[in-house]
């Protein structure tokens, strides 16, 4: 370490200049706050994949004082390699050299590799493993099967998984080689409750994990100007969605929900979140009632143009998530959710178990939910206690400082 400020390495798949996902904010923002107010010296790894550069070939880029250093990916790998690349750990290895870090803070490795871990333990420096997703306890990530609905374990069996995967041998010989390189973690942070409880119990570095929740941008100070002006202009309330028209984010759900609403007097606006503008490709909205809006996706400085719009943030997921970043930044900003009880989406203060809609259930139940908030009074107060990402930075800073300890280290 030099002086006060511990340099820190970041694994994530992502990583800017190239971003994409909400792991993938979370990294970026924490890693911000912590370089932005000279807490640490902030490096990444992350990936990209060229069809024009060399295959394993590494470029360094910057964007905000930190260095960001992207492998290249080529096609063709092998189903292992998407989550043990012998290439990337040699690599791994020698920027753990090269870098000497005090401290790798692992993200999402999907693709890059458990590797990452090893690397790094056998550099002897600490690891704080990040879990977002249930990459680690599920081949397909998400624990929706192949019929796109939610799998429901809890715990996780292994033994149970034979009709979601092709190969259920080297489905065994990946759930437990991801359990022994967690094993290599000092700490393991969820975002939820749920998350941490369900890992653990799946055999998940069971005792080493600790719910690190996270942040979010929180409004700016003239986000209630501009809403309290756009709701002035327009009497109708306006609902907001951001989970692109899939089952497993509820999309036939809430078509077949307005589809029977016999009113116009609403307008629903849809972001694509894709990169390339493909989501609702082809779709068609002229049966269904209200104004209906196709926006393009939005980086964090455009958020409070998109929530400065909408009164009701539609969550309709049908899986069980780890967190719900939409749903904290839309009730900073007092916009109301309908959501479904999914999973650590529903750890806030704002959560009423007697309205959440169950994971399954019929249009008619959003129906009534929709109906109900277009004839309620518009808006509600900010739910305080929403964390900002700065919040999650401070406590991130607390931890590292708990693996490094706070003895003065010499210039």
């Amino acid at each position: 370490m030099t002086g006060r400020q511990p340099h820190i390495l970041i694994a994530n798949i992502f990583f800017a200049p190239f971003s994409y996902g909400g792991a993938t904010v979370v990294a970026e923002e924490v890693a911000r706050a912590l370089h932005d107010g000279g807490r640490a010296r902030i490096s990444a790894v992350s990936l990209i994949s060229r069809a024009e550069l060399a295959a394993y070939s590494v470029i360094r880029s910057q964007v905000n004082g930190i260095d960001n250093y992207l492998i290249n990916m080529p096609p063709g790998r092998s189903v292992r390699e998407f989550w043990d690349n012998p290439r990337v750990e040699t690599m791994l290895d020698d920027l753990i050299a090269e870098l000497s870090p005090d401290l790798m803070h692992v993200h999402c490795i999907q693709e890059m590799g458990v590797g990452a871990l090893r690397a790094a333990d056998r550099a002897s420096v600490p690891i704080i493993l990040s879990i977002h997703d249930f990459w680690w306890i599920c081949e397909r990530q998400f624990m929706v099967r192949m019929d796109n609905t939610y799998c429901g374990q809890f715990p996780v069996d292994v033994e149970a998984c034979k009709g979601c995967v092709s190969d259920h041998d080297a489905t065994r010989t990946r759930f437990f080689a991801l359990q022994e390189a967690a094993e290599r973690a000092h700490t393991v942070t969820y975002p939820s409750r749920f998350a941490l409880e369900l890992c653990e119990s799946s055999g998940l570095a069971p005792g080493r994990g600790i719910v690190w929740e996270n942040g979010v941008q929180l409004p700016a100070p003239d986000f209630y100007t501009r809403q309290a002006a756009r709701r002035a202009r327009d009497p109708r309330v306006v609902f907001g969605f951001l989970g692109g028209p899939s089952q497993i984010k509820g999309w036939p759900t809430i078509r077949s929900a307005f589809q029977t609403l016999n009113r116009t007097d609403f307008r629903v606006d849809l972001v694509d979140g894709s990169i390339d503008g493909s989501w609702w490709r082809g779709h068609d909205f002229s049966d269904l009632p209200g104004e209906w809006r196709l926006l393009p996706r939005f980086s964090q400085d455009g958020m409070d143009d998109f929530y400065a719009n909408i009164d009701v943030l539609l969550f309709m997921s049908q899986w069980k998530e780890t967190f719900g970043l939409a749903i904290r930044e839309a009730l900073a900003r007092g916009i109301d959710v309908i959501q479904t009880d999914s999973g650590g989406t529903t750890e806030h203060s704002a959560a009423n178990p007697a309205d959440l809609i169950p994971i399954g259930a019929p249009p008619q139940v959003l129906h009534s939910r929709l109906e109900h908030r277009l004839n309620a009074a518009r808006g509600i107060d900010p739910i305080k206690g929403i964390r900002s990402f700065q919040d999650q930075a401070n406590t991130f800073e607390d931890l590292v400082w708990s693996l490094l300890g706070r003895a003065e280290v010499a210039e």
